[in-house]
């Protein structure tokens, strides 16, 4: 078994969907987390000046999705063919998108217009991809169904109505949060305000 050890700061933020991966196969990692007003004197020792990184038996690998891919796959969370897969990279590119642009240090007012202009869009969007389904691609669960859950959290701690007229992307996000692994996460993870 590889030695995991997560590095992100005192929140959900990025390293939640590898958080979950990790919950998901109940596989041991050692949780470091960096307060953030001691980011600035440690920034430098990490690839890119950039976190989550993951070190596996000490080597560092970084890039939040890239690491996804490598848990998703060892959880078995990934698609089923090259083509699922595909259409999981679209779903995580397009939600990746909409969140790495939101104004997330910006005063509520620009936030609200951020999602005003594009919620809209991507939300539309998503909720045409999952349709009746009960995941994103159909019968079963995968990694883009905690990535929807965990970037709308996001979005939701600063307007909780973000999602409200989409009742079947809220119905998956219930889904993903009652499987008893990542109930079992988000019961003993440490209590952070996003």
């Amino acid at each position: 078994m590889p030695n995991y050890k997560l590095t992100y700061f005192n929140f959900k933020g990025r390293a939640e969907i590898l958080r979950y991966l990790f919950a998901y196969t109940n596989t041991e990692f050692e949780d470091h987390r960096i307060e953030y007003k001691d980011w600035p004197s440690c920034k430098d020792s990490y690839p890119f000046g950039k976190l989550p990184v993951l070190e596996i038996d000490g080597t560092v690998y970084y890039q939040s999705l890239a690491i996804g891919r490598y848990l998703a796959k060892k959880a078995g969370l990934a698609g089923k063919t090259d083509l699922d897969d595909l259409r999981i990279d679209a779903i995580l590119d397009t939600i990746d998108d909409f969140v790495s642009r939101f104004p997330w240090d910006a005063a509520d007012q620009e936030k609200k217009e951020y999602i005003d202009k594009f919620g809209g869009t991507v939300l539309s969007g998503l909720a045409k991809e999952l349709g009746d389904n009960k995941w994103f691609l159909g019968k079963y669960v995968t990694w883009a169904d905690f990535f929807w859950d965990i970037c709308s959290d996001g979005i939701i701690y600063y307007q909780p109505d973000f999602s409200k007229d989409y009742p079947n992307l809220l119905s998956l996000k219930k889904r993903v949060k009652e499987l008893p692994e990542i109930a079992a996460w988000i019961k003993r993870r440490p209590q952070t305000e996003y």
